[in-house]
C-alpha cells in the first residue's frame, strides 16, 4: 500500500536531478515517513478497527472531524488512485504505443479497474497474495539493472540541469506516503497490536532502500536524466541491460499498476464500510460478502468514482493528492496528541517515546515538510487544480451538514 516499487520516482529525477533525488530519497523517508509510520503504530495498535484513521479522529476529536478525515481521505484517493491505470497505461504504450493514448487509454484503464474491483470482492486475503507476487515481479527488473550497473565501469555523470528541491519534494512524498492506508483492514489482521508497529518500522528501510538504488545505478550508468518522464525506466533498463532489461521494466510497471491499486481498493473501501455502519452513509455500503468479508457496494463505489478521474495529466493528479491527503494526515496527528490527553490509560503496545511531548515533536517534521510541499505546489500549478483543491476540502462540512440532516428525518419517531 505504500509503494509499488520506483515507479513514479520518473519525474522526481526530472524535477531534482541525481543528487538532490537522492538526498531527497534520504530526507523524505526520516523526516516524512518515520514519523507517520510511528503514529500510525500506535494508533493502529491501540484501536485496530476496521475504518483506521477515520475511527481514530472520531473517537479523538468527534463525529464532525472524523468524517472530515473520512471525505479528505477519499477525496485524495479519487486522485490517488486514478494515477494506477495512467502508471499502467503509459508502461504498456511502450510496447504498444496506441495504449497510451486517447479513448484506448481511458477503456483499459476503466478494465483494469473492474479486474481489481472483482478481484477485492475475494477478500483481503486474496488480495494481500496477490500483491505479494506482482511485488516480486516488479521489482525483480530493479535487482538486474543495480547488479548490471555495477558490472559495468562508472561513467561520469551527466552535468546538472536546473532543478527544484522544492518541485521535486512533492514528487518524494507521494512516493513516501500513504502509511496509515493499511490501518483500516485492522479488524482484518491477525494480532494487530504487534504486527502493525513491525511492519511500519521495517517497511520504511525497505522502501528507501528499493527507491535509492536503481537511482543510483543510474546514475553510476551515465543515463540521461533530463529527458526522464514516466515510463523512462524502460530506456534505463535498455541502456544498462539491454532489450530484455527494458522488457521487463515494462512488465514490472504494468504489474506495478495493478497491484497498487488491487492493494489500495482494499484499503480505501473499508471508509464508506465503517461509515455506513455510523450511519453516516446508506447502509447498502455497510453489507458484506458472507465468504470473504468484502464489502461488496463499497467495493463497486469506490471502483466508479476511480473511473471517473481518468484522463487527468499525471503532474495534476500528484499536487491534488498531496494536499487533501496531506491535511487529512494532518488530523491523524492531532488525533494522536489528543487521545494522549484524553485517554491517557488507553492501551497502547507500541507508543511514541517522551509522553505527550514526543506525541507532538514527532508531528512537527511531517508537518513543516507538508507546509513546503503546499507552498511548491500552489507555486506551480493551474488555477484551476488550486479551486478544485479547495472546493473539495469545503464541500466536506457541508456533505457532513446533509448527512446530519438526513440521518436525523430518517430517525424522528412517526407522529
Amino acid at each position: 500500500m505504500v509503494s509499488g516499487g520506483p515507479y513514479g520516482l520518473e519525474e522526481l529525477v526530472q524535477k531534482a536531478g541525481y543528487d538532490r533525488a537522492l538526498l531527497l530519497l534520504v530526507l523524505t523517508p526520516l523526516l516524512w515517513s518515520l514519523p507517520t509510520a510511528i503514529m500510525v503504530g500506535e494508533l493502529a495498535a491501540a484501536l485496530p478497527e476496521t475504518g483506521g484513521y477515520y475511527a481514530w479522529v472520531k473517537r479523538a476529536l468527534g463525529p464532525f472531524w472524523g468524517f472530515q478525515e473520512a471525505w479528505l481521505s477519499l477525496a485524495s484517493s479519487f486522485f490517488d488512485m486514478a494515477i494506477y491505470p495512467t502508471l499502467f497505461t503509459l508502461y504498456l504504450g511502450r510496447i504498444w504505443p496506441q495504449a497510451a493514448t486517447g479513448m484506448t487509454q481511458i477503456i483499459l484503464g476503466a478494465a483494469m479497474i473492474a479486474g481489481c474491483a472483482i478481484w477485492n470482492l475475494r477478500g483481503a486475503r486474496a488480495v494481500g497474495g496477490a500483491s505479494l507476487l506482482l511485488s516480486l515481479i516488479l521489482l525483480a527488473p530493479f535487482v538486474a539493472l543495480i547488479f548490471g550497473s555495477m558490472a559495468q565501469p562508472g561513467v561520469p555523470a551527466p552535468p546538472p540541469a536546473p532543478s527544484s528541491l522544492l518541485a521535486g519534494l512533492i514528487i518524494s512524498m507521494w512516493n513516501f506516503m500513504g502509511w496509515d492506508n493499511a490501518s483500516t483492514v485492522a479488524g482484518e489482521v491477525k494480532n494487530p497490536q504487534r504486527t502493525y508497529p513491525r511492519a511500519m518500522l521495517v517497511t520504511v528501510a525497505l522502501v528507501a532502500i528499493s527507491y535509492a538504488l536503481p537511482i543510483w545505478a543510474c546514475r553510476r550508468a551515465g543515463v540521461d536524466p533530463h529527458a526522464w518522464t514516466t515510463g523512462a525506466w524502460v530506456e534505463a533498463g535498455h541502456a544498462v541491460g539491454g532489450r530484455a532489461l527494458g522488457l521487463a521494466m515494462v512488465i514490472g510497471g504494468v504489474a506495478c499498476g495493478i497491484g497498487m491499486f488491487n492493494a489500495l481498493v482494499l484499503s480505501y473501501s473499508r471508509i464508506p464500510l465503517a461509515m455506513a455502519k455510523d450511519g453516516l452513509l446508506p447502509k447498502i455500503f455497510a453489507r458484506t460478502d458472507k465468504h470473504t468479508g468484502a464489502p461488496i457496494w463499497a467495493v463497486v463505489g469506490c471502483a466508479v468514482a476511480y473511473t471517473a478521474c481518468l484522463g487527468l495529466g499525471f503532474d495534476r493528479l500528484v499536487l491534488l493528492d498531496v494536499v487533501l491527503y496531506g491535511l487529512a494526515l494532518s488530523l491523524e496527528f492531532v488525533a494522536l496528541v489528543a487521545l494522549r490527553l484524553r485517554e491517557p490509560h488507553l492501551t497502547r503496545p507500541f507508543r511514541v517515546p517522551g509522553g505527550v511531548v514526543g506525541t507532538v515533536l514527532v508531528a512537527v517534521p511531517p508537518l513543516v515538510l507538508l507546509g513546503l510541499a503546499l507552498r511548491a505546489a500552489f507555486a506551480e500549478a493551474s488555477w484551476a487544480a488550486v479551486g478544485l483543491a479547495a472546493g473539495l476540502v469545503a464541500l466536506g462540512p457541508v456533505l457532513y451538514l446533509l448527512v446530519r440532516r438526513a440521518r436525523i428525518a430518517v430517525e424522528a419517531p412517526t407522529p
